[in-house]
């Protein structure tokens, strides 16, 4: 029995079709992601559904008595936080919710620092739509209506987020550009495209299984965008982490379909790209401190950090808010703000032939009076991508602006746009070290995969700060995290060993209950405990880079064999010398790697 049905239901804004004719049903326990480029029509579809939009054709209908909880991406709030999160308008905030750890759990992990006092219109954006949430989770509705519910949430909200809502009772449907999320929390997928909304089994693998087998039988134009969900498709059977669920995949198909598709990048051949064009050293910080304030009020972020980011490198930065990750990023780019606050000593090493670029957070540097493309061809007109060379209109194409929309001015763009915009322009500087700050904000999911694709066949040295974490484990190679001791932490576990981490902090006896004006906050690790834990990181990492500088030995040994072999073939030869030039290179960042860490385990 569906709890909420539509019916041959039509949206369109000025001469714009949204919806066309769309017929479609929530069940009871019901868990639906749903997806589609920006301006699609998702939002839309949801406040269909949640009766806050009418239908100009058809009609929505919902059974007497459903409790129906709908979170839409901004919305007013008015009284104290405890008035709205518990529903107790005019009287107290009730205490027995302490004792209740559901909702407990909730407050603790969605309201850290915001008092149940605090008047709702005061607080930050993102802090409003935390109690927004977080009230409609308290309230345990039948149907729950979420419109991108991880906006504002760190990446250990969004796992805790991910998980809540899997394990919960009753009805979901999700709007959302994060995969993880939609593959954690998931059973089935509608995708919004051209009007009409198209229903796959299972969570985001299992619609991207469904739109490559679609577009199988389109036309050539449609080509790429197969090829592009194949890699994505490929991506996801050889197991990204994190992954919770699996989705229920006609094996054969999927096995038939991904079966001649490489891995998503050439590692070795992008780091001896890398090397040719950066050489040896790129960033290295050798004890460096950084703090924020003033007036004798510092906080520390950095104490006394080594760390030597090398050519071809990808890395993920993780971290609790606050620890410091955008300034770690604006000290590796060498532009600390004047009026930031912040303090660096130490020492920071550039190599001479270093092309930084960063992308930000802000969105201020775009001229509002140039065109899109005029924005982008004034950085450069084409630009070699691999072993293709695309011109800034078919760069466009591809992260969705169409050939009318590559004439709108800068300044009437939606903040999603602008970021496209802003991330084209990065890339045809063609730097060879860039730094990405949340990048994913305000994207869907298609311009999503077509970034990832060209970050693929991008060589050069990668830092990425981002909550979302499928991007993050898609687009780095490893993850180091800043977890408010002032230290950066390799993890050899990634996402997994960082949320592990956190939970382990939080779970202690002096981290229960909502931290900051609600309670106390959570201790951090003890000395020994952080000691222990790094300790156990970096053996794994030894025997990880054991490994590897086994098999770049035996490769050396067996390249050195083939040139002898070849001696009279100049073209073998080349190439041969220039794979162990390459393989040298990377067996030396091994060998440093190792020694690095064997002399910390040694202190």
């Amino acid at each position: 029995m569906n709890l909420i049905s539509l019916e041959k239901a039509a949206k369109a804004y000025a001469h714009r079709s949204l919806l066309d004719g769309v017929s479609l049903g929530v069940s009871a326990g019901d868990r639906i992601g749903v997806v589609g480029r920006n301006g699609a029509g998702k939002s839309t579809l949801l406040g269909l559904l949640a009766g806050r939009v009418q239908p100009d054709t058809g009609r929505v209908a919902m059974t007497t008595g459903l409790r129906l909880g709908y979170l839409p991406q901004s919305e007013q709030l008015s009284g104290t936080v405890g008035e709205i999160v518990f529903g107790s308008a005019g009287g107290p905030v009730p205490t027995p919710w302490e004792a209740d750890p559901r909702t407990r759990a909730i407050v603790t992990e969605l309201l850290p620092g915001i008092s149940l006092d605090a008047a709702a219109p005061r607080l930050s954006g993102g802090e409003r739509r935390r109690v927004a949430l977080a009230s409609l989770l308290v309230a345990e509705p039948d149907v729950l209506l979420l419109d991108e519910p991880t906006n504002h949430l760190d990446i250990e909200a969004i796992d805790w987020l991910g998980r809540h809502l899997r394990d919960r009772g009753g009805a979901v449907i999700v709007v959302s550009h994060d995969r993880w999320l939609l593959d954690t929390v998931c059973e089935r997928t509608w995708e919004v495209d051209r009007g009409q909304v198209h229903s796959a089994e299972g969570g985001y693998s299992a619609y991207v299984l469904a739109q490559a087998e679609r577009e199988r039988g389109e036309e050539a134009a449609e080509r790429r965008r197969r090829n592009l969900a194949r890699k994505e498709l490929a991506w996801l059977q050889r197991g990204a982490k994190a992954r919770t669920t699996k989705a229920k995949f006609r094996v054969a198909a999927a096995t038939a379909l991904i079966a001649s598709e490489p891995p998503p990048r050439d590692g070795v051949e992008l780091t001896r790209l890398a090397t040719a064009r950066l050489g040896k050293t790129v960033v290295e910080l050798e004890d460096v401190s950084v703090s924020v304030g003033a007036d004798g009020r510092e906080r520390p972020l950095l104490d006394h950090v080594t760390w030597r980011l090398g050519p071809g490198d990808r890395v993920g930065v993780v971290g609790v808010n606050g620890s410091g990750k955008t300034s770690l990023l604006n000290v590796l780019a060498g532009s600390v703000p004047a009026d930031s606050g912040l303090h660096a000593d130490g020492t920071i090493v550039r190599g001479q032939t270093v092309r930084l670029a960063y992308l930000s957070q802000e969105l201020t540097e775009l001229d509002p009076d140039l065109r899109v493309r005029e924005a982008v061809e004034e950085i450069r007109l084409r630009i070699r991508v691999g072993d293709r060379e695309l011109s800034a209109g078919q760069l466009l194409e591809r992260l969705g602006f169409t050939t009318e929309r590559q004439w709108t001015k800068v300044g009437d763009l939606s903040g999603g746009e602008r970021r496209r915009v802003q991330m084209l322009r990065l890339l045809m500087d063609e730097p060879n070290v860039v730094l990405l700050d949340e990048p994913t904000n305000d994207l869907d999911i298609e311009t999503l995969t077509e970034f990832e694709d060209l970050l693929d066949d991008w060589p050069g040295t990668l830092v990425v700060v981002s909550h979302d974490r499928y991007f993050l484990e898609r687009v780095t190679e490893h993850v180091v995290a800043l977890l408010g001791d002032g230290k950066l932490s390799f993890l050899a576990g990634g996402v997994d060993e960082y949320l592990a981490r956190v939970r382990a902090v939080r779970d202690e006896p002096a981290g229960r209950g909502p931290r900051g004006a609600l309670g106390p906050a959570p201790a951090r690790p003890e000395a020994a405990s952080t000691s222990a834990a790094q300790e156990r990181t970096a053996r794994k990492e030894l025997q990880r880079l054991e490994r590897q500088l086994e098999r770049l030995s035996a490769r050396e040994a067996e390249l050195a064999e083939q040139l002898a072999a070849n001696a009279t073939d100049y073209e073998k030869l080349t190439a041969l010398g220039a794979e162990l030039r390459s393989t040298q290179a990377e067996k030396s960042d091994a060998e440093e790697r190792w020694l690095s860490l064997a002399a910390g385990l040694e202190t």
